[in-house]
């Protein structure tokens, strides 16, 4: 019987298929066969050519240190007060248990919110669990979810500081329950609660902070990353910042032996840390701070005048005011005040975005920079002059010196003052007295006892354009000898030059007002520490010293390490009869609330006009020295909107005077406090 056709083709692809699998199916075992073979060869190089390096490897063990800081050093007040110090406190840290859970993790840092708020400071800072396990950092958030990558696992991580005694103890009695967690005894710093000039002190804040900030002088921290741990408490400001290598002391260290795993497998080894020094300051705590009170007082007193024929009332709009007072011969600064003030303690316990909101131009020191009105509305704010003004008046002793020294004027010639003066193109400008008082024929010594400004006006700054080429640079070269327009020298971070606007006034107006307007302080501004510093070349007749703030350096058991002696910047000679004209009219000139002062004292008030949103408003300004005949101190105030000098701001130097002859004296002994 015949096969149906098709049938042999059919058989021979089923014979090929079979061949095909069958080649497949023989690969499929010699591949297997290969890869065997290979990982039998993998494992005995393992086991006999590196096993025993691996096996070394596995119980090699490696050492990590960790940083310990040291004890920061303290500062005291010219008759040995604190200031700032370290004390004692006890911080919970965690350490990263090997094998805990993330759970478990979690649940620590929800016990611990419960034990914080309820054996805590009340008033302290809240920590929530959120807060506890950012802090514990593990590499989760509260919810589980992931959070930037842990650090080391051997680094302690501090959770609190300041704990309680309550907390301490509930640690302390439940420390199975808290795995990883240990109570360690650490420092924190403490400034007295009497608030003895926080803006110059400064303040600490964690240096983890420094790493987003990006003024130049943070870069001695972040040049240096390796030298400190980010929670801890570095200088930021002030005093704190300025010598902070010398109150840090030196870092020591905890040695730890980890294995691969970088698990703790010995005991620690400690290198104990060297405390730091301590600073011995030039300020007088007495004197700070019957400064401080009399600015405050003096401001609050003058807000609640009210009657337009009483001048004090010229100040009822005053919210701030600056003081600074320095020895003549040396540049030891005595007292340094700004108010509004602040607690700087709430650095260290922690601000809320709010209450810093509401300090933030009250910890900035306006004594030697632009600090604005500490005012939170913006648009408020503007209303009001910053720390910085015009001189006014007490720029007419240096204006005379100026006339003087150039030979505009002889120290006899005598002016006819009408009360104005007329300048510039057909004379359509004019300068006038205050109220347009005119003093007939007066000297240079009259015209500073009146505060004549068409005197300056006429006499010198109008010759100094007609008479002198260059007059501008002349008057600018002046200037900055006597430090206006310069920087002090005290080295503080942040310290401001000064705005010269005669400069921007002669360009946008013309050289010839720029001088005119500049002769009785109303073309620049200044800071109350350059203002002190002026005064002080006027009454040692033209030594411009350094500021100094600290007059030694001491170990921690009172060693001293460094004396800081006065430094002379510069000096300017000029003929006695110059600096006697000065003092002649500077002794003459009205001030209010000196009438029983006991001493001979050269002085200078200032009112300096100033043009802001919506209005114009007048700066109290004064400077002076004392006692005259052999002058110790001398004395630079600004109050903002104060009105005149004389009422704004001269009483608040009395109060500063008496608080020196009571502490140290104006002779040198001391008049002790007045009977009660």
């Amino acid at each position: 019987m015949k096969q149906p056709v098709g049938m042999d083709d059919r058989e021979k692809q089923e014979r090929a298929a079979r061949r095909h699998f069958s080649v497949r199916i023989n690969m499929f075992f010699f591949c297997t066969f290969v890869l065997f073979s290979v990982l039998i060869v993998q494992l005995a190089i393992l086991q006999f050519v590196q096993g025993k390096d691996l096996s070394a490897s596995k119980n090699r063990t490696y050492k990590k240190d960790v940083t310990i800081s040291p004890i920061r050093g303290n500062i005291y007040s010219q008759d040995g007060y604190p200031i700032a110090y370290t004390i004692s406190t006890q911080s919970a840290y965690y350490l990263i248990e090997p094998d805990q859970k993330k759970a478990d993790q979690i649940e620590l840092a929800k016990k611990l919110e419960s034990i914080f708020a309820t054996y805590g400071n009340p008033d302290g800072t809240k920590l929530t669990a959120a807060d506890i396990i950012k802090n514990m950092d593990v590499g989760i958030d509260i919810n589980g979810n992931k959070a930037k990558d842990p650090s080391y696992t051997y680094w302690p991580r501090r959770i609190k500081s300041g704990l309680t005694n309550k907390e301490i103890a509930y640690i302390s009695e439940h420390i199975d329950e808290l795995p990883g967690i240990e109570v360690t005894e650490e420092s924190t710093r403490q400034y007295d609660p009497s608030l003895i000039a926080p803006q110059l002190v400064g303040y600490l804040k964690q240096y983890s902070a420094a790493k987003n900030m990006k003024d130049s002088y943070i870069k001695k921290y972040t040049d240096n990353p390796e030298d400190y741990l980010n929670e801890e408490y570095v200088g930021f400001d002030g005093l704190e910042f300025l010598y902070q290598d010398d109150l840090r002391g030196k870092n020591g260290s905890k040695t730890y032996s980890v294995n691969p795993s970088s698990e703790i497998i010995s005991q620690v080894s400690i290198v104990p840390p060297e405390k730091g020094r301590n600073l011995h300051l030039t300020l007088n705590k007495d004197v700070q701070l019957a400064t401080q009170k009399a600015i405050e007082d003096h401001i609050k007193f003058m807000r609640t005048k009210t009657n337009p024929s009483d001048y004090y009332s010229m100040g009822n709009q005053a919210i701030a005011g600056y003081a600074v007072m320095m020895e003549v011969d040396t540049g030891r600064v005595i007292a340094m005040a700004n108010y509004p003030s602040y607690d700087p303690n709430e650095w260290i316990s922690g601000f809320s975005q709010d209450r810093y909101n509401q300090l933030l131009n009250a910890i900035s020191n306006g004594t030697i920079r632009d600090r604005q009105p500490n005012i939170l509305d913006d648009k408020e704010r503007v209303k009001h002059p910053s720390s910085v003004v015009p001189l006014g008046s007490t720029m007419k002793p240096l204006t005379v010196l100026v006339g003087l020294s150039e030979g505009l004027l002889t120290t006899t010639e005598t002016y006819s003052d009408y009360g104005s003066f007329n300048f510039g193109k057909d004379n359509k400008s004019t300068i006038r007295n205050s109220d347009g008082q005119g003093w007939g024929g007066i000297n240079a010594a009259g015209a500073l006892w009146h505060s004549s400004n068409t005197f300056m006006a006429a006499m010198i700054g109008n010759r100094l354009y007609l008479n002198k080429t260059g007059g501008l640079d002349i008057w600018n070269s002046y200037m900055e000898k006597f430090g206006l327009g310069v920087v002090t020298g005290s080295n503080l971070p942040g310290e401001y030059a000064g705005t010269k606007e005669y400069l921007t006034m002669a360009k946008d107006s013309s050289p010839q007002a720029a001088l005119v307007y500049a002769s009785f302080g109303q073309a620049a501004r200044y800071t109350t520490l350059q203002l002190a510093q002026y005064a002080t070349m006027l009454a040692n007749h033209g030594k411009r010293y350094r500021p100094i703030f600290v007059d030694e350096i001491t170990t921690y058991d009172n060693q001293v390490v460094t004396k800081v002696e006065p430094e002379i910047l510069n000096e300017v000679t000029f003929p006695a009869s110059y600096w006697k004209t000065l003092e002649e009219g500077m002794s003459k000139v009205n001030v209010q609330q000196f009438e029983d002062f006991p001493y001979p004292f050269e002085r200078k008030t200032g009112t300096s006009e100033q043009d802001l949103p919506g209005k114009r408003v007048n700066n109290a300004v004064f400077i002076s020295y004392a006692p005259a005949d052999k002058p110790r101190v001398a004395v630079a105030v600004v109050v903002p909107e104060g009105g005149f000098g004389s009422f704004g701001a001269a009483p608040i130097a009395r109060k500063m005077y008496d608080a020196y002859d009571q502490a140290i004296g104006m002779y040198g002994t001391p008049k002790g406090a007045p009977q009660q």
